[in-house]
């Protein structure tokens, strides 16, 4: 195992020697970061992550599924599916198998693509269940025989005494099986399988057996992604001596195909329910590798040899973990054990998606679903931005800006090979999902370019127009000729105005630095319309039907059936994050705005408002305050534009103490592709991007002693707050680089220069900082 370190720390810095600006001081890359991280962290409950193998922004996540519960049964919905998001609950006793893809921590999902499972005896061609394991292939397991840490996943099958041990390239995900000495065994292969899976949802796959340890072949699915290409190409290091397969869906027309026996040893295989096995006298310890392309299977080849070729599953581990200290090493802090454990895990979860899509020869599947090449660029998926665009994609501008700027490029070729139009909304493995609600690719794209990430000035207006005008996109013919969503026209309605408002104004923004003074005033206009919901009289927002009659009776606190996406009237009302200045006026002033606050800190919101609701639970809540979902996730930075900003600085950090924590449970919510964890490491930093499209972080409070964050541009941000605790958790004073800073945020550009941020921290409030207007963070009301 000292050597295993060695190696990791001395490939480590030869990619910090080919990454880093030898101009600046750098993080120290011979330091192990890995060990900080817990993938187990959030494997229980609402976080729904994964504790499998992976290389940073890959497009394989090897992992274990620990159950089969189908998303719809005859069309009925199945609300247990929700807890198999990523294929795992760390509260199960049986491993299903390992599959290939999946998502972080999201809300709704897909993927499990090409499941495999090591076994030993006989063959069998069913999962079984999780009260009847010995009726399919899965096996029992213990959480005491599990090791997971960045790039690798190990267990021991207890019902058939193979140690499995994983880890991950971008494409191709490397299994080593070390079976029972003396015995043969078998690889499971089950094309069927898929998270969220039903009846019917692989369209067709094939499999081919090219030569004793080559396979090749693809299936199609129709799930969230409506019809998903998984090609694929797997290798073994030692020679198959049997197969078979078992299509479970009989075809009613198999041709001329009667007059062969196809189910064994026949080297093609075709259907729609294919589970194959393959054999191997005794195999003691077999490597095999699968990788993967959206593309063909040729691609899947090329994937397998430029990324694995003569390499081993020692020697490509090595190569994985490496990759993931360099990304870990952005950021060096100081803490205790349960500190960094979640603050390097947070990291971790940061860097799974947006996933690489695309070929390691820049072809890539378009959303037209032709192959296309990569010029210039690095094509991505899963781009969840309901959720990310709030604090993920701004922590990349900072963090990975050349990554983001990549991202962006591929959010407008996604707007250019749409049949739309239109930017992403929720997109994965080319195709539109279209989940959650807003057009926030025109956040994510308009805060890339107020930042200068990306520089694509005709392209982007084009794609930001498209978005924001679409005639059949969810109301938007309402929404341009009444300035709101009405109620009798969409049970949304408010959260729809609202998010559009913003992303509005994020359009404003991008078409002001652009020059653009027409589409920027007719924006800015529309960016005005979320005044359209609030009940003056009420102080809150509310729906209202076509003809402007508010809706009776009406509930500040039930999230069904009130006008709200997964939130209510208490949470998002202050959703206002361009024009928080004009909110506050719209609730009644400086001292009602604290009051309403407060009241939302402490205020218990009753089950009874939330039970319909699959993603509002009790485990997320702080009075009425819902971090474990996104519209929420501002909130509490909204005091730095009141008089009593220090109110930020006490709720962050019961809020970090509360929702994040060094264990299974760790999340009070989904992780949603890293905004979860986004949110945390910005505000550990001490600010956060209230108003993405802004050039804006405002102002928070150091959660750690000490912070070294790479930046983007190669320099060094030290984040100093000596003494910070949970009794020293108020700002006395702020200085950057000796300078001291009064105003209540920083500057993207104050930032990007890096150097030396000092807080000076106390345990009693400093009432007079940040109270002149000069001082207070953008709003588009003066």
């Amino acid at each position: 195992m000292k050597n295993y370190y060695k190696l990791l720390i001395l490939v480590s810095g030869l990619l910090a020697f080919g990454c880093a600006d030898h101009n600046q001081t750098s993080i120290d890359n011979e330091k192990d970061y890995l060990h900080y991280v817990d993938p187990i962290i959030g494997t229980n409950g609402m976080g729904h992550t994964f504790p499998g193998a992976c290389a940073p922004f890959g497009i394989v996540q090897l992992s274990p599924d620990t159950d089969t519960v189908p998303h719809n049964i005859d069309g009925k919905y199945q609300p247990r599916v929700y807890e198999y998001c990523a294929g795992y609950q760390h509260k199960d006793s049986t491993i299903v198998g390992f599959s290939h893809t999946h998502f972080s921590g999201t809300g709704h999902s897909d993927l499990g693509d090409i499941l495999v499972m090591p076994i030993t005896g006989p063959v069998k061609y069913h999962p079984g269940t999780q009260t009847d394991p010995d009726t399919g292939y899965r096996s029992r397991f213990s959480h005491d025989t599990e090791k997971a840490t960045p790039g690798y996943y190990e267990v021991m099958l207890q019902d058939y005494g193979v140690k499995v041990q994983l880890t991950a390239t971008e494409h191709v995900g490397i299994h080593r099986y070390t079976f029972p000495e003396g015995q043969d065994g078998s690889i499971i292969l089950d094309l069927q399988h898929g998270i969220y899976n039903y009846d019917g949802k692989t369209l067709w796959a094939n499999l081919r057996v090219e030569n004793d340890t080559l396979l090749t072949g693809y299936r199609i699915t129709n799930g969230w992604a409506r019809t998903n290409y998984t090609y694929f190409a797997i290798s073994f290091n030692q020679p198959i001596t049997d197969y078979g397969y078992r299509d479970l869906q009989q075809p009613k027309y198999n041709g001329m195909w009667g007059k062969f026996a196809v189910n064994h040893n026949f080297p093609e295989m075709t259907g729609r329910k294919i589970v194959a096995y393959f054999h191997f006298d005794h195999p003691e310890r077999l490597e095999m590798k699968v990788a993967l392309s959206a593309t063909s299977t040729e691609g899947a080849l090329r994937n397998l040899h430029a990324e694995t070729d003569h390499r081993d599953f020692d020697q490509l581990l090595v190569e994985t973990q490496a990759k993931w200290n360099h990304e870990l090493a952005i950021v060096d802090a100081e803490g205790n054990d349960d500190q960094k454990a979640m603050l390097y895990t947070s990291l971790y979860h940061t860097m799974i998606n947006p996933s690489v899509y695309m070929d390691v020869d820049g072809q890539y599947r378009g959303l037209d679903h032709n192959v296309h090449q990569a010029k210039d660029f690095t094509n991505y998926t899963v781009f969840s931005l309901w959720d990310t665009y709030r604090a993920l994609h701004p922590l990349f501008n900072l963090l990975q800006p050349q990554r983001n700027a990549d991202m962006v490029t591929s959010m407008l070729k996604h707007s250019e090979q749409s049949v739309h139009g239109l930017l992403p909304v929720w997109s994965h493995n080319a195709n539109e999902n279209w989940c959650m609600i807003g057009y926030h690719g025109a956040s994510v794209v308009s805060d890339a370019y107020v930042k200068d990430v990306v520089r694509q000035e005709n392209t982007m207006l084009k794609a930001l127009e498209r978005s924001s005008t679409c005639p059949y996109y969810v109301n938007l013919v309402d929404y341009q000729r009444l300035g709101y969503v009405p109620f009798d026209r969409n049970n949304g309605c408010v959260s729809i105005t609202l998010e559009y408002a913003y992303d509005d104004w994020a359009i404003y923004q991008a078409a002001l630095k652009a020059g653009d003074e027409v589409m920027a005033e007719r924006y800015r206009q529309r960016a005005s319309n979320w005044r359209n919901t609030f009940d003056m009289s009420l102080g809150f927002a509310r729906p209202r039907y076509s003809d402007g009659r508010w809706k009776e009776p009406f509930s500040l606190f039930d999230t069904e059936g009130e006008g709200f996406v997964e939130g209510n009237s208490w949470v998002y009302s202050f959703y206002v994050p361009h024009d928080v200045n004009g909110l506050m006026e719209a609730m009644g002033g400086d001292a009602q705005f604290i009051r309403n606050l407060d009241t939302l800190f402490v205020m218990p919101l009753p089950p009874e408002f939330f039970e319909n609701t699959e993603d509002v639970t009790e485990e997320g809540l702080m009075g009425c305050y819902n971090h474990g979902n996104e519209p929420a996730h501002h909130i509490v930075y909204l005091y730095n534009w009141t008089s009593q900003p220090y109110k930020t600085q006490y709720w962050l950090r019961e809020i970090m103490n509360r929702f994040y924590k060094n264990n299974i449970d760790g999340l009070c919510g989904n992780d949603d592709c890293g905004q979860m964890s986004a949110w945390y490491l910005f505000s550990a930093m001490g600010f956060y991007p209230v108003c993405p499209g802004s050039d804006q972080y405002v102002l928070g409070a150091p959660y750690l002693p000490y912070m070294k964050v790479r930046l983007g541009n190669g320099k060094m941000l030290e984040i100093k707050a000596p003494g910070v605790s949970d009794e020293n958790r108020y700002v006395q004073r702020v200085t950057l680089n000796g300078e001291e800073i009064t105003k209540l945020y920083f500057t993207h550009e104050q930032l990007m220069h890096g150097g030396e941020l000092c807080f000076e921290m106390g345990s009693t409030p400093n009432v007079s900082r940040g109270l002149a207007t000069e001082d207070k963070p953008y709003s588009m009301t003066h």
